[in-house]
């Protein structure tokens, strides 16, 4: 395997808008981030992804970009991106950008061309359609709900096409003319000194043109676009190794693609050094979800069904290449709240789980308030979640009979705004996020959870993050953290994750009991306990016993 940069790394997901707000309206800013780089220093990270930055009428919260090249104003100004590169360099930290290229805004200028003259060259950087038989060119559903078509104001019969909201309409990825022009944007950041990109939603690139439409999946009468996603992976390679050589090849830029629903065919193609990307998030554990038609039908998830899941991509990946594990992003609700039972959602289960995903093969990125073992926020009303696929869902949930106060426990369980509140830095007013009034509902533990107080509890998760991150990170075991092999160990529980990983020097084995009573487990002479998630860890005459939601790293033989 040819080594890289960004191997034995550890990344870390800002979202801006609720990072850190410096000039007090209420919204996360480049300053803030800038005034918080020693913290992530401090935690052990090394690459720090943002989430978007650019010129946006943040109808998808920053998704939906109108300006490439260009900062959002309510972000700050390029000085304080430029000062954000200087200052992260300094410190030997990495920034990565999302790039988001399937769509762009309907505020863009070339989509607002293209609405004037639906025949003009502009117009075939998107997807425009007449309808059939009356109807919509095809069936297929928005992932926020509601056909992926959208009438054209002014004509009988034309529609353009967004997978996303109307607000988003697709690029038209077989135009070699809008191909290019993506490739310069992307070039151009680079050149600014940028490490690399977060490659959003880009396996719905690939579309087939004939528009046809699938068996409705719903009371809708739509399909679900992602099914007709999963259709197509198998075109994505021929359509972005241009995008590689033309861009990131050149820079040795790290890039991590965002992909749901790749057969283990198009997988190898995908990641690695001869692959499209660099590697892939791990959204394995997800992909239930992605499979299910709403909110209503989601059931709570286990830490059985991450376990099997992230195994499984851990041992398809095996030694070939490398895979980012994840617990949490920013369209994910906690991951305390999202894997463990109720009592289990505390300082304890948080660093079991985070145990658990520290020491999978790959590059590991951490999110946002991840480190403090947040759960999900209490919203008391629909008017405070502010995400987009959140009110669709309350509509959903609503049509399928749920009442009410059903449907909010819905979104209160499996909406993304759970991830998107304020980051809570401290017990003075908004959690220390900003002195004005936060554009999201700050979470109602801030008094309790926070970076502040948890930095003065030597038990506390974020503490345990920064021994997590330096054991990966030590050099007697970076390399077998970083290239050594995966192994599953069974010990016959649902409520048990254990693993190990060894090269030709080293083999240690994590052990991530969520049992409710003790894992006992018979060690060999000479093997030793490197970290422990609580002192309900112990090993007596080779006995190791691990406690209730608890987790231990040893040194194996």
């Amino acid at each position: 395997m040819k080594l890289n940069w960004w191997h034995g790394k550890i990344a870390y997901q800002i979202y801006p808008k609720s990072f850190k707000d410096s000039n007090g309206d209420g919204i996360g800013d480049l300053k803030g981030i800038i005034s918080k780089l020693d913290y992530l220093k401090e935690l052990g990270v090394d690459i720090i992804w943002l989430s978007p930055i650019y010129v946006s009428p943040f109808v998808d919260n920053g998704y939906d970009i109108a300006d490439y090249r260009n900062i959002a104003p309510v972000f700050g100004t390029m000085d304080d991106f430029d000062e954000l590169l200087a200052k992260a360099k300094k410190l030997d930290l990495h920034i990565i950008l999302d790039l988001v290229v399937n769509h762009c805004s309907s505020e863009h200028e070339l989509f607002k061309k293209a609405l004037k003259n639906p025949q003009g060259e502009e117009a075939s950087y998107f997807y425009f359609a007449k309808g059939k038989d009356g109807k919509t060119p095809d069936n297929l559903r928005s992932y926020f709900g509601g056909s992926v078509w959208e009438k054209v104001e002014g004509y009988d019969d034309l529609y353009y096409l967004h997978y996303y909201a109307k607000e988003q309409p697709d690029l038209n990825w077989n135009n070699p003319v809008l191909v290019k022009k993506v490739y310069d944007m992307i070039n151009w950041w680079l050149d600014k000194g940028i490490s690399g990109f977060r490659v959003d939603a880009i396996m719905n690139v690939a579309k087939d043109l004939s528009f046809p439409g699938l068996p409705a999946d719903d009371i809708d009468g739509l399909c679900a676009a992602n099914k007709m996603t999963g259709k197509l992976t198998n075109r994505i390679p021929k359509m972005l190794n241009d995008l590689k050589s033309n861009t990131f090849d050149k820079y040795n830029a790290l890039t991590v693609a965002e992909a749901f629903g790749v057969s283990d065919e198009v997988l190898p193609k995908l990641y690695g050094e001869n692959g499209c990307f660099s590697t892939l998030f791990d959204f394995s554990a997800r992909e239930l979800y992605e499979s299910l038609p709403g909110y209503y039908a989601f059931p709570h998830s286990t830490v059985k069904h991450y376990r099997d899941h992230n195994f499984s991509t851990q041992k398809k990946v095996g030694l070939s290449g490398f895979i980012c594990p994840i617990l949490e992003n920013h369209d994910e609700p906690r991951s305390v709240s999202l894997y463990l039972k109720p009592h289990q959602q505390n300082a304890n289960g948080a660093k079991a789980l985070a145990t658990a995903f520290m020491f999978l093969r790959g590059l590991p990125f951490i999110f946002q308030g991840q480190e403090l073992g947040m759960t999900n926020t209490h919203f008391d009303s629909l008017d405070e979640f502010k995400d987009l696929l959140s009110h669709d869902e309350y509509k959903k949930c609503l049509a399928h009979g749920l009442t009410e106060e059903q449907a909010l426990d819905a979104l209160n369980n499996h909406a993304r705004d759970n991830a998107r509140t304020p980051m809570l830095w401290d017990d003075s007013v908004n959690a220390g996020f900003s002195t004005g009034t936060p554009w999201m509902k700050v979470h109602q533990d801030y008094k309790s959870m926070n970076v502040e107080s948890q930095k003065k509890d030597k038990n506390s998760v974020l503490n345990y993050y920064k021994k997590l991150t330096a054991l990966r990170k030590s050099e007697d075991l970076l390399n077998c953290f970083t290239y050594g092999r995966f192994e599953e160990i069974d010990l016959h529980s649902d409520e048990v994750i254990a693993y190990s990983r060894s090269d030709d020097q080293h083999k240690v084995g994590i052990f991530c009991n969520f049992e409710d009573g003790n894992l006992e487990i018979q060690l060999s002479d000479g093997e030793e306990l490197l970290l422990q998630s609580s002192d309900t860890v112990s090993i007596t005459d080779n006995k190791l016993v691990i406690g209730p939601c608890a987790a231990a790293v040893v040194k194996l033989k």
